[in-house]
């Protein structure tokens, strides 16, 4: 009697593995690297976010941050070294030999508008990031512009991590201190090891994002659209 329970539950099994397959699939589809995504191309400098909310003075640091970053017409997809990546489902986690500097021969990871490594993405999208994707036990962070966007002003966000309360302190005129304290995570704002030709503008280019920000609100302007980009103005 035994035997013949089993091999009845057994005729189920294959039904039940291919349901489980669909789900999967389908997930896939909804949230995998099949979703294709829109990816900003920019025509001017320090242009404004993909996220449409958030804290003003946050909003201007990021774009003070990625001013010197990725200082490019495609940010959000710029990987170290000045290639782009082709898929934002996830991190690109593609390492890339430095060749200059007190780094030189090692590799970095850093990529997106934010320059963000992939050891420092996985510690911070569990955290802030505002919609894994979930696919039976494991859990995926999408790297796409507007989860850049999110999880980095949250991050900037939360002075439990920096010690301080950004916000207040740039509301207090404090951008220098600012870019002082957070130049051990991105070496270029100044006062950290890789400084560039924009690092010194950088409180400069502040003060003028910050302007926009609080008369503009985080609007856009999106004049076209082609396939996999939209063209920001």
């Amino acid at each position: 009697m035994k035997n013949f329970e089993l091999k009845g539950a057994e005729k189920w099994i294959g039904p039940i593995i291919a349901l489980i397959g669909f789900v999967c699939l389908i997930q896939w589809l909804l949230y995998g690297s099949l979703r294709p995504s829109l990816e900003p191309i920019y025509n001017r400098k320090e242009p404004p976010l993909v996220m449409k909310n958030g804290d003003p003075y946050i909003r201007a640091l990021m774009r003070t941050i990625s001013a010197s970053e990725a200082n490019d017409s495609r940010p959000y997809s710029i990987l170290y070294g000045g290639e782009h990546a082709t898929d934002l489902s996830k991190h690109p986690q593609i390492c890339v030999t430095i060749v200059n500097g007190p780094n030189k021969g090692n590799c970095s990871t850093a990529a997106g508008r934010y320059q963000i490594i992939n050891t420092t993405w996985f510690q911070i999208a569990p955290r802030y990031h505002p919609n894994p994707s979930r696919l039976m036990f494991w859990v995926s962070y999408s790297f796409e512009a507007q989860y850049q966007d999110a999880v980095v002003h949250a991050w900037l966000s939360d002075p439990q991590v920096w010690g301080v309360n950004i916000s207040q302190q740039l509301r207090q005129g404090k951008v220098n201190d600012v870019l002082r304290r957070l130049s051990p995570t991105w070496t270029s704002l100044g006062y950290g090891i890789e400084t560039n030709s924009r690092s010194r503008y950088l409180p400069t280019i502040y003060q003028k994002v910050l302007q926009e920000e609080l008369k503009n609100k985080g609007q856009t302007n999106i004049t076209s659209m082609k396939a996999g980009y939209y063209i920001i103005r």
